[in-house]
C-alpha cells in the first residue's frame, strides 16, 4: 500500500494521483499557457515551454510519490459542479518527516477560482496529514502579493484554531527572485480540539 491514497473524494471534488491521471500532452495544454504564466507569479511552478517540461514534472512527481516525499493529485469537479470531470488544478501534500510536519500546496486554473475549492482541499489534506500520516503539524504559506491565498489560508487555519507564525524573509524563489513567505500552522492538538467534520472518502488500492 502507498503512503498516500491514489484517489479520494470530497464534497465537490475528486482527486487522483497526478502522474496516473494526466499524460504529458494533456497537462501541457494547461501548464504551457499564458494563463498559467500569470498563475505562476504566485507559486513555485514555472510555465512549461514544451511537453518535455511536463514529462519531467510528471516523472519527478511519480518518483517523489514512490519515495513518500510528496503527493500530487489532479483535481476534478464532481458531477453537479460547473466543469464536472475537467481538470481543475493540482493539490499537494509534502511531508517533512524529520520535522513531523506536512506542507500544503495547491494551484487552480483561473476558471476554478472563487469556488472555495482551495479550502475544501485543505480540509482533506489536513485530515490525511494527521489521521493517516500521524504528523504533528501542518504548515501553509503565501507570498505578499497573493491575496487570494492569504484569504483562503486564514479561513481554514482559523477554523482549526491554528496560528499565523510570521514572515520568513527571502524564503521562496519565484522568477529567480527571493520572496518573503507568510507562514501559518495547525497542530495535531488544535486539529483534534476543533472537531471539524471533514467530508473525505478515500479509495484504497488493493495490491495484486
Amino acid at each position: 500500500m502507498d503512503l498516500f491514497p491514489a484517489a479520494f473524494e470530497t464534497e465537490r471534488l475528486r482527486y487522483e494521483r497526478l502522474d496516473e491521471a494526466m499524460d504529458p500532452f494533456e497537462l501541457y495544454e494547461h501548464m504551457g499557457t499564458d494563463a498559467f504564466e500569470r498563475l505562476s507569479e504566485h507559486i513555485s511552478k514555472d510555465r512549461h515551454h514544451h511537453p518535455k517540461d511536463t514529462l519531467d514534472y510528471l516523472e519527478k512527481s511519480a518518483e517523489e510519490w514512490r519515495e513518500g516525499d510528496r503527493a500530487n493529485w489532479a483535481m476534478f469537479p464532481r458531477d453537479g459542479e460547473a466543469g464536472a470531470g475537467a481538470f481543475a488544478g493540482v493539490a499537494s501534500l509534502i511531508p517533512l518527516w524529520d520535522r513531523r510536519t506536512a506542507r500544503l500546496g495547491v494551484w487552480l486554473l483561473e476558471d476554478y477560482h472563487g469556488r472555495g475549492y482551495a479550502g475544501e482541499r485543505a480540509d482533506a489534506l489536513v485530515s490525511l496529514a494527521f489521521d493517516r500520516l500521524d504528523l504533528e503539524m501542518v504548515a501553509a504559506g503565501h507570498t505578499d502579493a497573493n491575496d487570494a491565498s492569504k484569504r483562503a489560508i486564514e479561513k481554514y487555519v482559523d477554523r482549526y484554531g491554528g496560528r499565523y507564525e510570521g514572515v520568513l524573509r527571502n524564503w521562496v524563489v519565484l522568477d529567480d527572485e527571493p520572496r518573503d513567505l507568510h507562514r501559518y500552522t495547525i497542530s495535531a492538538d488544535e486539529y483534534a480540539d476543533a472537531s471539524v467534520d471533514v467530508d473525505l472518502h478515500v479509495e484504497e488500492r488493493l495490491e495484486d
